[in-house]
């Protein structure tokens, strides 16, 4: 196989990729071998560990790898590939000189407990690591508060919570303070869990570490409840989160359906993606729209959520919407000068779509109408993301943290732990962060839930027709309009 490099900033180092025959492509991650000649490897004490006696297959070979996307045409190149995760027959760490830390940043999550004990007890009973250190408070922890020590014990039961016990922050990331600290510290593997300006930042503290030479392996967890990270099948605390938002909609429901003209409308989280709300509506079978960044819509004229409305109401004399935080942002009026402002993580300041949209349908029904409608609004966004994770999840959480902890101790760095195609896989940091992923509106998913719903597309005829590859394109915005029976955009002005 030939290796090569392509940059991908000036800052930054290049990326690792190894090419093959057939087209195969595998984009690589950092080793710590890479920048630090003539390391010392160490027997991985897995091999004298009971628990794993009974695999067949110790360890990972070398040459294993995952493809980014397993559907491929006859004649077609193999594509992109990613390592795969997993215990290395030597590691380039002795247990007894590992001094680890962990830190979660941004906003909750179901299952960050979670991933926290099983880094601590993958760390502690497979590679018997006895020195563990807990992060307070997100990136500024390192220079501006105490941390915590961490062993099994103090973990045992935290999986049971929801939140972090390590405490949590947007912003506060200073490269130089933090790497201070990991250096003074002595700390030699740094796990941060995150979301995409997390996994940005551990980014930008790995080159720092890389810089000035230091054996630090630098591994991420990817952390969003909206599951917009790319590459990755999806991210942990997404399916409590489908899960949770179920009961909101069951109460919608309920309210709807017991009162003439009920309309249950309910909010999700989904700053930028929709997953959260499409999953939820297509779980629910209960929901008559959803409404997401990825789809614009408009109120009024034909083809309008308003005209879907008065028809639902006919028909069923009750409805459910279901809309995710981020849709609809550029409908409202007073969002132009919020638009440009941002949180401390970078996040753009959003307006409350659901009371705005709840008071244009209660306006729309009462003075242009004359129909009378009982609307209730419901937002669970801070108790679906402050609940400790379900089964799924927490199964998903354990083997992302003992995946990252394997990677660490083999010498990886750089890299994030996540799940591709079904198999646990390292990523390289600018994969993970380099653009957002979100929901396809051409594709059979999105599909799927119109025809579930019967709701309007809100799409024009020829951005409905079949996609073409550039899935942006289809995401045009029905400004101040909406589309004629031929497709054209008509003015409502």
């Amino acid at each position: 196989m030939d290796s090569s490099n392509s940059a991908s900033s000036p800052d930054m180092q290049k990326p690792k990729i190894v090419t093959g025959p057939g087209g195969y492509v595998l984009e690589d991650v950092p080793h710590l071998s890479d920048y630090i000649p003539d390391l010392p490897t160490y027997p991985n004490p897995l091999q004298d560990n009971p628990a794993y006696s009974v695999v067949k297959q110790y360890f990972v070979h070398v040459d294993d790898t995952v493809p980014q996307k397993i559907v491929v045409h006859k004649d077609g190149p193999r594509g992109v590939h990613f390592r795969r995760a997993g215990p290395r027959q030597r590691v380039y760490f002795d247990s007894d000189e590992v001094h680890a830390c962990i830190v979660t940043c941004g906003g909750l999550c179901p299952g960050l407990n979670t991933v926290i004990r099983e880094i601590v007890c993958g760390l502690y009973h497979m590679y018997g690591v006895k020195k563990v250190l807990g992060i307070d408070g997100g990136y500024k922890g390192f220079y501006a508060k105490n941390t915590v020590h961490l062993d099994p014990k103090v973990v045992n039961d935290i999986h049971k919570r929801g939140g972090t016990i390590l405490g949590t922050s947007r912003g506060g990331h200073d490269t130089s303070k933090i790497v201070d600290s990991i250096q003074d510290r002595g700390i030699n593997q740094v796990y941060i869990i995150g979301g995409d300006g997390t996994q940005r930042g551990a980014a930008v503290i790995f080159e720092e570490i890389r810089r000035r030479g230091l054996k630090v392996s630098v591994a991420g967890i990817p952390k969003t409840i909206d599951n917009d990270i790319p590459v990755i099948d999806k991210s942990f605390g997404f399916d409590t989160a489908v899960e949770e938002a179920q009961r909101a909609i069951n109460a919608a429901h309920v309210e709807a359906d017991s009162i003439e003209n009920g309309i249950g409308l309910v909010k999700l989280m989904g700053r930028y993606s929709g997953f959260i709300a499409m999953y939820a509506t297509l779980a629910s079978r209960d929901v008559d729209c959803c409404l997401i960044p990825e789809s614009p819509f408009y109120l009024e004229g034909p083809g309008g959520l308003f005209e879907y409305i008065e028809k639902r109401l006919k028909e069923n004399g009750h409805m459910v919407i279901v809309i995710a935080e981020g849709a609809g942002q550029e409908l409202l009026s007073e969002s132009i000068q919020s638009m440009t402002l941002k949180d401390a993580s970078g996040n753009k300041l959003l307006q409350d779509v659901g009371l705005w949209i709840s008071q244009r349908i209660k306006d729309y029904f009462s003075k242009q109408r004359k129909m009378p409608i009982n609307l209730k609004y419901i937002d669970p966004t801070y108790m679906i993301r402050a609940i400790p994770s379900n089964a799924s999840d927490n199964v998903y959480c354990t083997l992302l943290a003992q995946s990252v902890v394997h990677g660490a101790m083999a010498g990886y760095t750089g890299f994030t732990s996540g799940l591709v195609n079904g198999r646990q896989t390292y990523i390289p940091f600018y994969r993970i962060i380099e653009k957002r992923n979100g929901v396809v509106i051409t594709d059979r998913m999105w599909a799927r839930l119109l025809s579930s719903t019967n709701q309007p597309s809100f799409l024009c005829l020829k951005d409905s027709t079949e996609d073409t590859g550039d899935e942006e394109q289809s995401n045009q915005l029905l400004e101040n309009g909406h589309c004629g029976e031929d497709g054209s955009l008509i003015s409502k002005r």
